[in-house]
């Protein structure tokens, strides 16, 4: 067993192990860290744990120290640079005339590189505009081609759904998507309905074994909607909602839902805001409240429950 935090260097970006060296790390907390790209700046996103060997998927790097408040006005300061940076790039591109749409500029923790992501249809000689852009911001410079998935996930946004997209949120890789998973799950072929922002189709590569909804009402609606394809909720898919209504009680089959302490969370959350009104420096707080899972018709483990019963 070997002791690990996990750390995350861009919001809604991949999560790497690293060796604590001994040190205590909590959920939110700054770090400094030894990459393959040199030092740089993330935050912690699971504090100190262990994990089997087996799991490693390559040699654990160090953490270097906990992150400090210079530490985190050189990455405030990087941030500024990055939007002089972008805007550089993007009159140097247009001077040398190429076809790239320029997507971000991202500065080193240390500040001696900057690395641009562009799309474009097809190859692109940027050997000119490289030289060009070295002997303007007086740094190393690589350019990046990505793809208009990529994309999507770096400038973020809202889906079809109303909520940010997935892969900007917690998709830690881009799996391939065909029109025949699409055709599997009984999707629309309607492009219109089932792409992305990126103009890839969203289809997930395997049928959902269970959905998770926002609120009662939303799961309500994923019920009926499965059951017009002729699934069944709780045996083809488990469905969940959230808060408890008097909905989930109402429909059929019953709907399995969440349980949240609302008076509760009205409390803790009034307590923090005046808190933070009282110190407008004061730290902020992760405050975990208990939530019930309860099991109703729309998942196997009730309906598992049910035939033993029988």
């Amino acid at each position: 067993m070997v002791e690990i935090i996990s750390v995350r260097f861009k919001e809604g970006g991949k999560q790497y192990y690293f060796n604590p060296n001994g040190q205590q790390f909590q959920v939110g907390d700054g770090v400094i860290v030894d990459t393959t790209r040199g030092t740089e700046y993330g935050l912690c996103t699971h504090g100190n744990s262990m994990i089997d060997e087996i799991e490693l998927m390559a040699p654990l790097r160090p953490v270097v120290r906990k992150a400090t408040q210079e530490d985190k006005l050189t990455l405030e300061r990087n941030k500024e640079k990055e939007k002089k940076a972008f805007a550089i790039c993007q009159e140097k591109i247009a001077q040398h005339g190429l076809d790239m749409k320029l997507v971000e500029a991202e500065y080193s923790f240390e500040g001696n590189k900057v690395l641009f992501f562009f799309t474009s249809d097809g190859r692109v000689d940027f050997r000119a505009l490289v030289k060009d852009l070295a002997g303007t911001i007086h740094a190393r410079i690589e350019l990046r081609q990505i793809g208009v998935r990529d994309e999507a996930r770096m400038l973020g946004g809202l889906g079809i759904c109303g909520r940010p997209f997935c892969c900007a949120q917690f998709l830690d890789e881009f799996q391939p998507v065909s029109i025949k998973m699409a055709k599997t799950q009984n999707l629309s072929l309607n492009p219109t309905k089932i792409s992305g922002a990126c103009g890839r189709l969203m289809a997930l590569s395997d049928p959902p074994t269970a959905i998770f909804a926002i609120s009662d009402v939303i799961a309500a609606g994923v019920v009926q909607r499965l059951l017009r394809l002729q699934k069944i909720p709780g045996r083809d898919v488990d469905v969940f909602g959230f808060d408890n209504t008097d909905i989930s009680r109402m429909i059929t089959p019953t709907l399995s839902t969440i349980q949240q302490p609302g008076y509760l969370m009205g409390k803790l959350a009034t307590e923090l805001l005046f808190e933070k009104m009282e110190d407008l420096t004061a730290p902020s707080k992760t405050i975990f409240v208990p939530h019930e899972l309860i099991f109703r018709e729309t998942t196997r483990k009730a309906v598992k429950s049910e035939e033993e019963g029988t």
